[in-house]
């Protein structure tokens, strides 16, 4: 199941990348389980605070579907 991660400001020049596919199986599609996948990947991405969006959705349930996109967003300042 193909899904699309996108990094965004200090966390995509850590990890060098600012998008990849991954593939997750159809048991291991949870959100917290591609999180914590990132992680081990990227380990100093655990130092940056950062929320989840998935399709562009601060606000969503766990689990992932085929085709999803998730974005890693740094703290935003506004004005």
């Amino acid at each position: 199941m193909p899904v699309t991660i996108k990094y965004f400001g200090a966390i995509a020049e850590v990890t060098g990348v600012t998008e990849e596919k991954v593939e997750l199986s159809e048991v291991k599609n949870s959100l917290e389980i591609l999180k914590s996948n990132c992680l081990s990947k990227y380990e100093s991405i655990g130092d940056l605070s950062f929320q989840l969006a998935v399709n562009q959705s601060l606000f969503t349930s766990d689990s992932l579907s085929e085709g999803d996109e998730v974005a890693f967003l740094p703290p935003f300042a506004g004005g």
